[in-house]
């Protein structure tokens, strides 16, 4: 099918690979304007729009979907279908009604939970064991069209937002070649979503990702596992030059009793407001992640330090 692509981060890149495997047409890629990324801050594109200099895709990054130019460059494309995987805009009607068979969008949770912006960190951090994949036909409405297709995942005790990006952008690849399939067969069923269970997914703000160490352990551990590894939640350990911000990006909850945010061992097991949490993975800032014993060896934090 003549297709166009909207998308931005590395988990869109899956799909659209897979779609150009498969043979579509890719009329054109949108994706978000290029942004200050690293630590020159310079100007760098999109994984998603990287991906398609590289392989001759065209490639256009308006501002907004609902500027009239761009809508009507959109509709001059004779799509026969839109296929939107994380964009990171709000498209208007005359954008999604413009392909023949319409837009569709692949979400990365069991819908009508979590929709919107960070359903995967959401899911992870809210301490959901299973979340899933959908492929939806897009409406106006913020992810509340039909689904045509589903698959489900587990989350473990050890999973992150990251893992579960990892397994889910190559089951949605899958999932939307599939689905694109049945639409052009025809044989394609969309299901309405259930008005019960509707809970949404709200954008990571930075300010959430301090731990908060008098939370019960449970929740801390989930909170952490959620925003890594982007943005990573974050504490501050004290040194003789000054408080050291360290993210955690991996921990286990243990049921352990002492004062919230007091380490009680050698090998960072760190007391919340009930039980506690040791702390896997972690990195300070200016150096990469690394695993707490690693860690451990270039800075030693002893049992009864205290963690702000």
């Amino acid at each position: 099918m003549r297709l166009a692509f909207l998308g931005t981060p590395d988990f869109a890149v899956a799909v659209l690979r897979r779609l150009v495997a498969d043979g579509h047409e890719i009329a054109c890629v949108y994706s978000q304007p290029p942004a200050p990324r690293g630590r020159g801050h310079d100007l760098k594109p999109s994984p998603v729009h990287a991906f398609a200099l590289e392989h001759g895709l065209p490639v256009r990054t308006p501002l907004s979907m609902r500027d009239p130019q761009a809508i009507a460059d959109f509709e001059a494309l004779r799509l026969d279908a839109a296929c939107v995987v994380a964009f990171g805009q709000i498209l208007p009607a005359a954008i999604l009604d413009a392909p023949r068979f319409g837009a569709f969008n692949l979400h990365g949770s069991l819908l009508p939970r979590w929709r919107g912006a960070a359903p995967i960190q959401r899911a992870v951090m809210a301490g959901d064991a299973v979340t899933g994949v959908q492929v939806m036909q897009m409406t106006e409405g913020l992810d509340e069209g039909p689904v045509l297709a589903t698959e489900t995942l587990r989350i473990g005790p050890l999973d992150t937002a990251g893992t579960v990006f990892e397994r889910m952008a190559g089951i949605g690849a899958d999932l939307m070649a599939k689905t694109l399939a049945a639409v052009e067969r025809g044989e394609a069923r969309a299901t309405p979503q259930a008005a019960e269970g509707v809970t949404y997914a709200k954008k990571i703000r930075p300010k959430e990702a301090r731990i908060a160490w008098d939370k019960p352990g449970a929740e801390v551990d989930c909170k952490i596992r959620g925003l890594s590894p982007f943005p990573g939640a974050w504490f501050e350990l004290p040194t003789d030059r000054g408080p050291m911000r360290v993210k955690a990006l991996l921990s286990v909850f243990e049921d352990a009793d002492g004062l919230p945010g007091v380490v009680l061992d050698d090998r960072l097991l760190v007391a919340c407001g009930t039980g506690a949490v040791r702390l896997l993975r972690v990195q300070r800032e200016g150096r990469g992640p690394q695993a707490a014993a690693v860690f451990l060896n270039g800075t030693p934090v002893a049992a009864g330090t205290k963690l702000a």
